[in-house]
């Protein structure tokens, strides 16, 4: 009889086959609601504003980084690098920061956002009670809101899990526009024979895929306008530091973490 054991290149060739089919299901099944949000993100920067970008969870970070100060990326993105729940400060202090009512109300708060501003939450599981405070505000606000999370494990969540917010509420109910970024409950997705436990998650490759079509779209509709985009090249590239010298001016004083 045949072994049929799976050897590391055939689990690794399904989870890249996985990751791909994830990406395209991005592209193809949310390009409304990314044509949206960059329609509102094109208006912004067309008057020179800064778009916020927020992702309250310890990997969700990693999404407001992507975007952020990042080669090809949109220089009007101001990224809330809260050191809460940055996981160089601890994991479980980040994973209790995440879940503890008020703290994203602080957050928020604490950047002055209002009328006029945009922010995008970025939240794979979208539940924490962080986020939901973040979104909260925000629509108190008059901000208008982006959410990037999984309806899916969103809805699949239990009312009384210990993440969740008080409103036991989902990130997607709450914003202006939801892309639903399709990462299965537990975000891993790769089973190995006798293991309890699921490896490699997904979630940094959803919010990544769905940030950067954002991007790709939001830069083809200020571009209609005939605006041409401040982009950031990378430091490392010819030319690099002098095309970023040019800009930097309008931005200091205006992005935080700059």
């Amino acid at each position: 009889m045949a072994d049929t054991t799976p050897t590391a290149d055939t689990l690794c060739d399904a989870y890249l086959d996985d990751v791909t089919a994830l990406m395209q299901r991005i592209h193809t099944e949310e390009k409304e609601p990314l044509d949206r949000a960059a329609r509102l993100l094109a208006d912004q920067i067309a008057e020179d504003r800064l778009v916020h970008v927020f992702g309250p969870g310890g990997h969700s970070n990693l999404a407001t980084q992507e975007v952020f100060f990042r080669a090809g990326g949109l220089m009007h993105i101001n990224a809330i690098l809260d050191e809460g729940t940055l996981l160089s400060n601890g994991a479980l202090r980040s994973m209790a920061i995440e879940r503890t009512p008020g703290y994203g109300r602080v957050v928020i708060d604490n950047q002055g956002l209002g009328e006029g501003d945009i922010l995008i939450l970025v939240n794979a599981y979208g539940i924490n009670a962080a986020l939901i405070d973040a979104a909260l505000i925000a629509r108190e606000r008059g901000v208008r809101t982006i959410g990037i999370s999984s309806r899916q494990h969103a809805e699949g969540t239990a009312a009384d899990h210990p993440a969740r917010h008080p409103s036991k509420q989902n990130l997607h109910d709450l914003v202006d526009v939801a892309i639903d970024s399709k990462v299965k409950i537990g975000d891993a997705i790769v089973d190995i024979p006798g293991m309890t436990e699921r490896i490699a998650a997904v979630s940094t490759y959803a919010n990544a895929t769905a940030l950067n079509l954002l991007v790709i779209r939001t830069v083809l509709h200020i571009r209609e306008r005939g605006i041409e985009p401040p982009v950031w090249r990378s430091g490392n590239a010819p030319g690099g530091d002098e095309a970023n010298r040019k800009f930097l001016g309008n931005f200091r004083g205006r992005v935080r973490a700059l």
